[in-house]
């Protein structure tokens, strides 16, 4: 190729590739390499090729294969203004020890990589010390995104030893606006500001990345010009299409480790019991009647459904549908039935007698389960609907010990910084197994002595034993 260098700018979310002499038809003289590339796309307003800005690794690289000389203006970093030691862990100069399954796990993040793909830590197992050692290691401008606003309050204050080297700390929110070398957004910001704020940080961190392939929050990878990118789950879901998804946004799974292989010295040992309980006649002769019309329409259409994306596509189909959405509901009032069978609540009322010096979270997944049993038990609740500071009084009150037992739905699954229990009680839930873990997270913090234990109630001869199977999967995986 014979001209000038390629340009390369940030522009919205995009890189903009201008190149000189153009063809006959306009387009810039670029490497052929490059323009079979299917995402590399001739934008004819601004007469220039474009590519979505996390594409620039892998622009970079095959301009590179080419030898095409290059005039790169994309990143424009905020300072890092970090004098880290020449020798030695730079974390360690931060007063941030890592533990051995975090440092491996940041090693192959580097190593196998190159500073791309995500990091698989059960819930309690420190994958934010994990990100603090990236960004000590890197010592460039850090773009955080979290779920919550709790979430970006905990980041805040791990994210301290930086701000005593004099490192700011901004957050990107809806309660405040302030870019710093090391800043913290939630996804719904993060998405608003991708194409104004996207080359201004060599890495992003995306915690809880499992959010990040819904509708909307994947532009926020796409609109980042990020070279470095590091997520972080306590367990995908084999099941669904994320992992292919994350491995194009930001890399592949580089490094995993279950519960089960840090219990003991770096996590609680755990146990789990199923509990199975049985519906009474008349809860029977109704369960029998709604499940037998969702099944009876499957049957009369010849439908399977026997993965999770078997059942989204038969819900869509119900949108166009009458009987279909018939079916849905019935099958809706089918799963009411089995999670508030009235035994379910005889032994909840039995385990909450037996762990009554204990501290005990009773995860369901409706709401009005929650609410039910908050009354009936006289326990706390805390859902979606719980307001920030009544929240926080709640927990507050469970770490105090002035409660030994609370009540949640989904709400306190991630995002939360929820107090040491060591028993928990799950009355319903999905087939999810990441949710599953979650839970399951929420007992293992450490104690000298302590033996947590999880309890599933299960409505016998219902759905839940098959989504009590299924969300089990994920540990009987990682045991091998």
């Amino acid at each position: 190729m014979t001209g000038g260098p390629i340009e390369l700018r940030f522009e919205g979310g995009t890189i903009a590739l201008r190149a000189s002499p153009s063809s006959e038809e306009g387009k810039e003289a670029l490497p052929k390499a490059l323009t079979v590339q299917p995402w590399v796309k001739w934008d004819s307003r601004s007469r220039c090729f474009r590519v979505l800005a996390f594409r620039y690794r892998e622009l970079l690289e095959i301009l590179r294969e080419e030898g095409s000389p290059v005039d790169d203006r994309v990143l424009q970093p905020l300072p890092f203004a970090w004098a880290a030691p020449s020798h030695g862990d730079p974390a360690e100069a931060l007063g941030i020890t890592l533990r051995p399954y975090q440092r491996e796990a940041l090693e192959r993040w580097l190593r196998d990589g190159g500073g791309r793909g995500a990091v698989e830590l059960p819930t309690g197992a420190g994958k934010t010390f994990l990100a603090l050692g990236a960004i000590a290691y890197l010592r460039c401008a850090t773009f955080v995104v979290v779920p919550t606003l709790d979430l970006v309050d905990q980041w805040k204050r791990a994210l301290a030893p930086f701000e005593g080297q004099g490192i700011p700390i901004g957050e990107l929110t809806g309660r405040e606006k302030r870019l710093e070398p090391i800043t913290v957004a939630t996804y719904d910001s993060a998405y608003v500001h991708a194409d104004r704020v996207g080359n201004r940080f060599p890495l992003i961190v995306f915690d809880e990345v499992h959010h990040l392939p819904a509708p909307g929050y994947r532009h926020i990878a796409e609109f980042f010009a990020s070279p470095y990118r590091l997520g972080l789950t306590a367990t995908y879901e084999r099941e669904d299409r994320l992992h292919e998804d994350l491995a194009e946004l930001l890399g592949g799974v580089v490094f995993e480790v279950s519960a089960d292989e840090l219990t003991g010295e770096y996590l609680a040992p755990y146990v789990l019991e199923r509990l199975y309980v049985e519906l009474t006649p008349e809860e029977r002769a109704a369960y029998e009647r709604e499940y037998g019309i969702f099944r009876k329409y499957l049957k009369k259409h010849r439908i399977r459904i026997t993965r999770p994306q078997d059942f989204e596509k038969f819900v869509y189909r119900s949108g166009a549908d009458p009987e279909a959405w018939r079916a849905v509901r019935a099958r809706h009032r089918a799963v009411q039935i089995a999670f508030n069978a009235r035994q379910k609540r005889e032994e909840l009322r039995r385990l909450l007698l037996r762990h009554r010096e204990d501290r005990v979270i009773v995860f369901t997944r409706f709401n009005d389960l929650v609410y039910e049993i908050s009354e009936e038990f006289f326990l706390p609740c805390i859902t979606y609907k719980t307001g920030r500071e009544e929240r926080a009084e709640v927990l507050e009150g469970f770490r105090r010990g002035e409660y030994r037992a609370i009540a949640s739905s989904q709400v306190l699954d991630e995002g939360v910084d929820v107090p040491e229990a060591n028993v928990g009680i799950l009355l319903s839930g999905t087939g999810s197994s990441r949710e599953f873990v979650q839970r399951l997270g929420r007992l293992l913090r450490p104690r000298e002595g302590k033996r947590a234990i999880l309890y599933e109630i299960i409505a016998r001869g219902t759905g839940e034993e098959r989504t009590a199977s299924r969300r089990r999967k994920k540990l009987r995986s990682s045991k091998g």
